[in-house]
């Protein structure tokens, strides 16, 4: 038990070490060579993402204003303290400092312990069943910060894709948040999207209420079986439209659903799935539709569909991508 303890210590120890000299660049090949073997080691690779976790929340939280408060409280606490007991007035100012500090950084762990992180990689799907019973399943390369308080439940999409099966409390609102966009629930099921500035909320039951005060002072409410997308050019006369929501949340299933598609797109999405990049060459009918359900993650069976409906062929690059390219004319 005490040599794990050790060994558990010395992980973090290094995690932390790693963590700042990562964070001070440039970095020689050498460095970044031992990093990676470090960081190979499951054990190693679970501290540092943790510690990166930590890292993050800390960041995020230094102008939140639930964060100034309890803050402005510890050092509060920490002046009561010093009155409440003289002794501690004359003792050395680094020391009374030091207990404020202490209290300071209880007050963050706490904030951090209240703010998990979860998140995937390219090609990864996660579950996790939040602490009022709601469900969260991440597609690919997403990550979402959890924000739950007494009078309200709120989560932020950092990134990617999320499907989230709200837990009924109307005391506690249930809101997540992707960028400027807001999306409100009591109890319901829904699935969040944001690649960059675009947002796009998909309802399959219930009801929500999104608003987006860039787009419009007025709020849109969704019924089921409806999709927003909010792109960074969205504009107030954008309004909500009839989707198929099991086509739109298949990724929950691990496979992708293409209803009349453009080619170009469908191969976007494929892309989210996998580090080697499918690439349309010059000539390939970017604009024509593609309709057909296949695996997330998988490149094969979608290339080679499109490939005989298009009169494609495929071409393996040097950087592992795969590019899409129009059969030559055949001799004779």
């Amino acid at each position: 038990m005490i040599k794990d303890r050790k060994s558990s210590a010395r992980t973090t120890r290094e995690a932390a070490d790693w963590l700042d000299r990562l964070d001070t660049p440039p970095h020689e090949t050498e460095e970044l060579e031992a990093f990676s073997a470090w960081r190979a080691d499951p054990e190693n690779r679970a501290e540092y993402e943790r510690l990166e976790d930590i890292k993050r929340a800390m960041a995020t939280m230094r102008d939140d204003p639930d964060m100034r408060e309890a803050a402005a409280e510890a050092l509060q606490r920490g002046v009561t303290r010093r009155k409440r007991y003289s002794p501690l007035a004359r003792r050395p100012r680094w020391l009374v400092g030091g207990l404020v500090a202490a209290c300071l950084v209880a007050t963050i762990g706490a904030f951090a312990l209240r703010m998990p992180t979860y998140s995937t990689r390219v090609g990864e799907t996660f579950s996790a069943t939040l602490e009022d019973g709601s469900h969260v399943q991440l597609n690919t390369d997403s990550a979402v910060r959890v924000r739950y308080s007494a009078g309200q439940r709120r989560i932020e999409l950092l990134r990617g894709q999320a499907l989230f099966q709200v837990a009924h409390n109307a005391q506690r609102p249930f809101i997540v948040s992707a960028g400027n966009t807001q999306v409100r629930a009591l109890g319901t099921r829904f699935d969040v999207r944001k690649i960059g500035d675009d947002v796009r909320v998909v309802l399959v039951q219930g009801s929500v209420e999104v608003s987006d005060p860039a787009v419009r002072p007025a709020p849109w409410r969704l019924k089921a079986g409806q999709s927003l997308a909010l792109p960074r050019t969205a504009s107030g006369a954008t309004t909500p439209t009839t989707v198929d929501t099991p086509s739109a949340t298949s990724w929950t299933t691990g496979n992708l659903t293409f209803q009349g598609v453009p080619l170009s797109e469908a191969v976007a999405e494929l892309n989210r799935y996998s580090r080697d990049k499918i690439v349309l060459a010059p000539g390939v009918p970017a604009d024509r539709l593609v309709t057909g359900v296949f695996p997330a993650g998988e490149q094969g069976d979608f290339i080679a569909a499109v490939s005989s409906i298009f009169d494609l062929k495929s071409v393996r690059k040097s950087n592992g991508d795969l590019e899409l390219q129009p059969q030559g004319p055949t001799s004779g």
